[in-house]
């Protein structure tokens, strides 16, 4: 308002004196003024004055500089060095036990493993040797974790050596990769435990001519028929095992064979834990009663030669898939009669034995006779 003042002030002072008004001022610079006329309303104005000022705003030309690309200078014949496989584990399978040697620098880079990052199965090293950085695991076959694999010709007791590399200090860092070295030792098969007769120790036998001369008796895994031997020891879960115990007539008075003992375990050592006796007691079957399997005896056909069906099984929280079955077997004359520590007895609701005299079976679930009344029994 006061600037308003000042010209009306000025103004007045220009009439008073009889000045004349100015000469009009020259034109001549056509400046870029728009004579757009400008609207009235207030929102009107706002938006005419932002279209003006895009319409009047001059083109940016100007860009950022691009980078320069950088022309890479590779090698013309250049081929991956690709790692050796180093000789650095050295194996001794003995009669009883395995030895691995283990050369500290595993890798062969020059890395050296500590004793505590490695293990043969669940076994630490056994020793240090300083003087030539080895390390020894000495142990017997079974232990270990060994799993023990069977062939036509060999017994296969298989280790695994597994190394996990620890962080390099106190670092989240390794230099070395982890290692899974299988390791095996083979034996071979002096006689067959499984599918083929057995080979088994001479029992002697006093006939009724006084004369003393040798039994040939063998376990065999039968056909479903029970007309050839099976040429497979593989079985699946609910399949039935066709076991067929015999001894051999020769020139021998008739016998009649009976199995006293069996025992299941997961190597050919009837010792060992875990083991099931599923036939014990001087000839009870005792898996039918245990398990409430459908395991029997079959009737007798011919007294040479006893028949027996077992449901398969295996041994819980093992996975190895092979299981030995040890059996004694024992003859005796034919005409001898069935006795409570000679007999073939199997449960299907009650005990029943394979050549009708069950009464001889009451003694199963109870003690049969002592084991010093018992025949020698047969190796496998």
């Amino acid at each position: 308002m006061q600037f308003a003042t000042q010209l009306l002030f000025l103004a007045g002072s220009w009439l008073a004196s009889g000045a004349q008004w100015p000469q009009e001022p020259d034109l001549s610079y056509n400046s870029p003024v728009d004579l757009r006329v400008q609207p009235a309303d207030q929102n009107d104005q706002q938006q005419f004055k932002q279209k003006l000022a895009v319409e009047q705003r001059p083109e940016l030309t100007w860009r950022y500089p691009e980078q320069p690309v950088e022309q890479r200078n590779l090698a013309p014949e250049f081929t991956l060095r690709q790692p050796v496989v180093p000789e650095t584990v050295r194996v001794e399978c003995g009669e009883q036990v395995v030895q691995v040697l283990v050369q500290k620098d595993l890798m062969g880079i020059g890395q050296l493993i500590l004793g505590s990052d490695i293990l043969l199965g669940n076994c630490p090293p056994s020793e240090e040797l300083l003087d030539a950085q080895v390390l020894v695991f000495k142990y017997p076959l079974h232990s270990c974790g060994s799993q023990l694999r069977m062939t036509e010709d060999a017994f296969i007791y298989q280790f695994t050596l597994l190394y996990t590399p620890s962080a390099v200090g106190g670092s989240p860092i390794v230099r070395t990769q982890d290692v899974s070295i299988s390791i095996e030792c083979h034996y071979p098969r002096n006689q067959d435990v499984s599918s083929s007769a057995m080979k088994p120790t001479w029992v002697p036998f006093i006939a009724a001519e006084a004369s003393e001369e040798s039994l040939h008796f063998s376990l065999k895994l039968m056909t479903d028929d029970w007309q050839f031997e099976r040429p497979s020891a593989q079985y699946f879960l609910g399949d039935q095992l066709n076991i067929e115990a015999s001894v051999a007539q020769f020139h021998h008075v008739p016998l009649r064979v009976f199995v006293d003992h069996c025992v299941a375990t997961l190597i050919p050592n009837t010792n060992t834990v875990p083991r099931y006796a599923f036939l014990d007691n001087f000839g009870c079957l005792m898996d039918g009663v245990l398990t409430g399997s459908s395991s029997h005896i079959l009737p007798r056909r011919q007294d040479d030669k006893l028949r027996i069906q077992l449901e398969a099984f295996r041994f819980q929280q093992e996975s190895s898939g092979v299981i030995y079955i040890t059996c004694s077997l024992r003859a005796t004359t034919a005409a001898e009669p069935v006795s409570a520590t000679s007999k073939a007895c199997s449960f299907s609701d009650s005990w029943r034995e394979a050549g009708g005299f069950h009464n001889q079976c009451s003694c199963c679930e109870t003690s049969c006779g002592s084991e010093g009344a018992m025949a020698q029994p047969l190796g496998m």
